[in-house]
């Protein structure tokens, strides 16, 4: 085309060329001048050019862009999320990162812990009140062994020098200083009976096996035990351990029930007060006038106060890291007797643990039919029922009763005074089986202690 209009030209200029004479003048009564004609006939062809050639070029960048998609959309590298508005997503077999999760509690709960090898550990805390510090000396003798962890809590009401006594005691002794596991509170808790502020006692040890030492990361344990001075063992450390370590470690043996009857009118409606929370006198739970309604956001449960805890759910109850250990906490400081139903309750209302509770609180206790407030003391009648329970513990023992010499001398093996032996205690062989030898009667025991380790949902 441009072509045409150059030749167009030539032949203009040389038709102008040939014409040999002057040009005409021009009429007078023309108003165009002759020169006009000429400059309109030469625009038309520049303007005609400059639109071929634009259209030329857009032409050309849109079949760049349209090439420069092509390649991008079927490049193997990820776009960026802007790119991914106009092409196809990537390949199915290009692995794309998980986005960070929503919720806070997928990033904060754990797995249950896996099996393992090793003979399992555990945590004891052992309470007590005034007038219990011999008791819990010897209870913590029968159950010493140095895999384990101990925590011993006398209450306020006991007199500091009971304290420091104990505290002394576990100083002097040659192995229980060696090994570094048994650790006196020295800033005691006020506790009601009955009260709110028996459950915090229980969270405060549990909290302080979790923390150790105030190093961040407490000693490596597997169950949380908790028993007070009037409770004793019917077997061996060393026996304990053979036991659980069949186990899965994510069991809870708590002795529950939702079917609370009569607790529903006379425990969860009431509501009461704890002193203990507020003052440094210890005083009697008072009560207010009012009734609550029974909780809708959660399903209440009670059993017993004796219980073996995983760590996975001491650490779910410490750290909660959804808010139902802490609601259930604040519902249960105006509940009587909560140290019945607050670790019951939480349990099998939170999804990850409520199939992980087995109904047993591994307790041999003989109460009344009906139930009273307190079981019997337990004496050298009982015999025979203790061994026949399974039970590798049991309460309530009067102080220095003669049934628990006969414990000593036939169920732990050990002297007044001593620890129970054991093959790291140096008097039985190393590497020894801990069953070769025991009674029969032990034997069953045991085998009735492992049948306990059977999961049951909580209703």
């Amino acid at each position: 085309m441009t072509s045409g209009l150059r030749a167009h030209a030539g032949t203009i200029h040389k038709a102008a060329t040939q014409h040999s004479g002057p040009l005409p003048a021009p009429a007078p009564d023309d108003r165009q001048p002759p020169a006009r004609p000429a400059m309109e006939s030469a625009a038309c062809p520049a303007r005609a050019a400059a639109s071929v050639d634009l259209r030329w070029l857009l032409s050309v960048a849109a079949g760049g862009l349209f090439a420069l998609l092509l390649l991008l959309a079927a490049s193997p590298f990820q776009l960026p999320s802007s790119s991914r508005l106009f092409l196809s997503p990537a390949s199915s077999s290009t692995q794309q990162r998980p986005p960070p999760p929503l919720y806070v509690e997928s990033t904060l709960s754990r797995a249950a812990p896996p099996a393992a090898s090793l003979p399992p550990r555990f945590a004891y805390l052992i309470s007590g009140s005034a007038g219990d510090a011999g008791m819990m000396r010897r209870c913590l003798l029968a159950l010493y062994h140095p895999r384990n962890r101990y925590i011993l809590h006398l209450d306020a009401e006991a007199p500091d020098a009971d304290r420091a006594g104990l505290a002394a005691f576990v100083a002097a002794h040659p192995v229980l200083s060696a090994a570094g596991n048994v650790r006196v509170i020295e800033k005691a808790n006020l506790v009601t009976y009955r009260g709110p502020t028996m459950v915090t006692t229980t969270l405060h040890a549990a909290a302080a096996f979790l923390w150790g030492e105030g190093h961040g990361r407490g000693a490596d344990w597997d169950w949380f035990i908790n028993l007070s001075a009037s409770d004793y063992p019917l077997v061996t450390q060393d026996d304990l351990m053979h036991v659980f370590s069949k186990l899965p470690r994510d069991l809870n043996f708590i002795d529950h029930t939702s079917n609370i009857s009569w607790k529903a009118f006379a425990r969860a409606m009431p509501v009461i007060i704890d002193p203990a929370l507020y003052m440094k006198t210890k005083g009697d739970l008072f009560w207010v006038p009012e009734k609550r309604s029974l909780p809708t956001a959660f399903k209440l449960f009670t059993g017993s106060a004796w219980m073996v805890l995983s760590r996975a759910f001491v650490e779910y109850l410490i750290w909660g890291w959804d808010n139902l250990p802490r609601t259930v906490l604040m519902y249960y400081a105006n509940f009587i007797s909560s140290p019945e139903g607050y670790f019951h309750t939480v349990a099998c209302n939170a999804a990850a643990f409520r199939n992980t509770t087995v109904n047993s609180d591994l307790h041999f206790i003989s109460w009344d039919n009906p139930p009273m407030q307190h079981p019997h003391h337990l004496t050298l009648a009982d015999w025979d029922r203790m061994l026949a329970s399974g039970a590798p513990f049991a309460r309530k023992f009067p102080r220095d009763d003669p049934v628990l010499d006969r414990i000593d001398a036939d169920a732990v093996r050990r002297g007044r005074g001593e620890l129970m032996m054991s093959w790291w205690y140096g008097r039985m062989v190393l590497r020894r089986s801990v069953l070769a030898g025991v009674p029969a009667w032990r034997l069953a025991m045991l085998g009735l202690c492992q049948c306990h380790g059977k999961r049951t949902a909580c209703r």
